[in-house]
This record gives structure tokens, C-alpha cells and sequence, in this order.
């Protein structure tokens, strides 16, 4: 089935579902004035059209404002284009009707098939790779977009104490962080909600530590997970690279379960069979893998 674009779902009056207007939301948010919403439905009843698309006509509003009001309307986090303050790596909030966005939603459902939804105690899942620059920091973040959008209460940690990222991606400001937290210096309110994004905290990796496998191996990572997973439906854990360093095995041991990322021409097949096989060896499952082809 393909995801639903803006502009396609029907008249505004109030569709099936949800308990707002298109134009009540448009008024409300200070897009458009009484007297526009009534020229909008004068507009759609002699062209027959759609609310959104008889606004966009009359000049009134932009495309981008209906996306805004029809994710009000259900409930759909998105990041605005003109907001320019987070990567744009993170095409699930910017782009959630693109083609990579629909991808990400397919492996949403076949996580939720294989693995959060099979077990109640099944809410962490690691994201692995063999190499650097294999796209892990980049699908971990999207994954846990698009977990949120569903409604789902998430949070990804970056659990890279080396080379971390996703501070960078969603442009947070500071905090102590997982290796805080490991360090016995904070706890998991150090998980920062994002802004724009419902149902999403992600917890940085914090300051870097000059033993973060050490850090990682502490019994303090399992307790921090353990407590996690009472205030949170999913959890996603960004790491480092497989083949570098231990910590990513450390992690998705702690995990119970693991995705192997690996880049196409880039990734060395026996990289990330070896990689497979030692986690695999550790007691971890393998829930599947994902082909990046960026």
C-alpha cells in the first residue's frame, strides 16, 4: 500500500478519524483568517475540489501549510523544510513521504513483526556494521523517526562514545549524556526530547571518555537499559564500527538483538559475516539486516 501523500486525503470538512478541520487548524495556528477559510470553501464548492488544493489555488496558503495541518490532523510529526536548524540527514522528518521514508517504514513494520512485538520485554535493539561510514548513525536516527511518528514513545541512544553523531544530526544542546550516566553522573534524564518530533528523546553520547569500552561493560549500562525500557516502547542503540572495536558487540549483548547495516560497494561481505558470527556466538540475536545503497 503506498503511503498516503499530502493533498490526497479527501475534502476538509473533518475526515474519518480525526476530530479537526483542515481549516480549524489553519485558523488556529494564525494561517489563515475566518475570511479565508470561507473564500477556501467557496473555492472548493464550485471547483469540486479539495480544501487544501482550493486554498493553494486562491493563493492563500502554501503546500507546505497543508502538510502542517494534515499532520496536525493526524497526529503525524514531520520537521518542516524552512526549519533548517537539524541535518538533513534526517529525511524521515523532512521527507517522511519520500521514497527512503517509505523504506524506513517497511523495516519499521518488519521490526515490529520480528522483534518488538513478539515479546513484551523486547524493546532494545542494536544497529551494527563492520566498517566507518557505512550508514548506521543515519538509519538508527531515521529508524527511530519513524518508530515516533507511529506514535510510539522512543528514544536512541548513541551508544558510540567515540565518534558520536547524533548530538550533530538533531542539533542538541548539552548534556551529560550516556558516558555521564555510565560514570555515575547523571541519569536518564540526561535523554533529550526533540523538538518537533512527538514521542522522540534521544540520549547523546556525552563527553568523550578515554575508556569507553570499560564504561560500557559496566553494570550501570545494564541498569540504564532496564530502566529505559520501563519509560519507553522502543529503544534504538547507534554504535561504533564492528570491525574497530569491541563496544559494538558490548552493546548488542546488552541489547539481546542486533540489525547489521551494511553499505552497498563499500561493505566487505566476509567483514560482516565475521561480524554476524560473533554476536551471533555472543548470545545475540540477529534480527535481520539492512542494505544501505546511499
Amino acid at each position: 500500500m503506498n503511503a498516503p501523500t499530502p493533498g490526497n486525503l479527501g475534502n476538509p470538512a473533518v475526515l474519518p478519524g480525526s476530530a479537526r478541520s483542515i481549516g480549524d487548524i489553519l485558523i488556529s495556528s494564525g494561517r489563515i483568517t475566518p475570511e479565508d477559510a470561507e473564500r477556501i470553501l467557496q473555492r472548493q464548492k464550485k471547483d469540486k475540489s479539495k480544501f487544501g488544493d482550493a486554498a493553494i489555488a486562491l493563493g492563500v496558503v502554501t503546500k507546505e501549510d497543508v502538510d502542517f495541518a494534515l499532520s496536525r490532523q493526524f497526529d503525524y510529526a514531520y520537521l518542516p523544510e524552512k526549519d533548517t536548524s537539524r541535518s538533513p540527514e534526517l529525511v524521515a522528518a523532512y521527507q517522511p513521504f519520500s521514497r527512503i521514508g517509505e523504506n524506513l517504514r517497511a523495516v519499521r513494520s518488519q521490526l515490529m513483526l520480528r522483534w518488538f512485538n513478539s515479546d513484551s520485554t523486547h524493546k532494545v535493539i542494536a544497529l551494527v556494521s563492520p566498517g566507518a561510514r557505512e550508514g548506521r548513525s543515519f538509519i538508527a536516527a531515521n529508524l527511530a523517526i519513524v518508530f515516533a511518528q507511529q506514535g510510539t514513545r522512543t528514544l536512541l541512544i548513541d551508544g558510540d562514545l567515540r565518534r558520536a553523531r547524533q548530538h550533530s544530526l538533531f542539533a542538541l544542546g548539552k548534556s551529560a549524556g550516556l558516558s555521564g550516566i555510565l560514570a555515575d553522573r547523571a541519569g536518564l534524564e540526561a535523554a533529550l526530547p526533540v523538538h518537533g518530533l512527538k514521542n522522540l528523546f534521544v540520549l547523546p553520547a556525552g563527553a568523550v571518555p578515554p575508556n569507553p569500552q570499560e564504561l560500557l561493560g559496566r553494570v550501570a549500562f545494564g541498569a540504564l537499559l532496564h530502566v529505559a525500557a520501563e519509560e519507553f516502547e522502543v529503544i534504538i542503540i547507534d554504535t561504533p564500527a564492528g570491525t574497530d572495536y569491541a563496544d559494538a558487540e558490548i552493546i548488542a549483548s546488552r541489547a539481546g538483538a542486533a540489525i547489521v547495516v551494511t553499505r552497498k560497494n563499500q561493505t566487505h561481505l566476509s567483514e560482516a559475516a565475521l561480524l554476524a558470527r560473533r554476536l551471533q556466538d555472543g548470545g545475540v540475536v540477529l534480527v535481520g539486516s539492512i542494505l544501505n545503497d546511499g
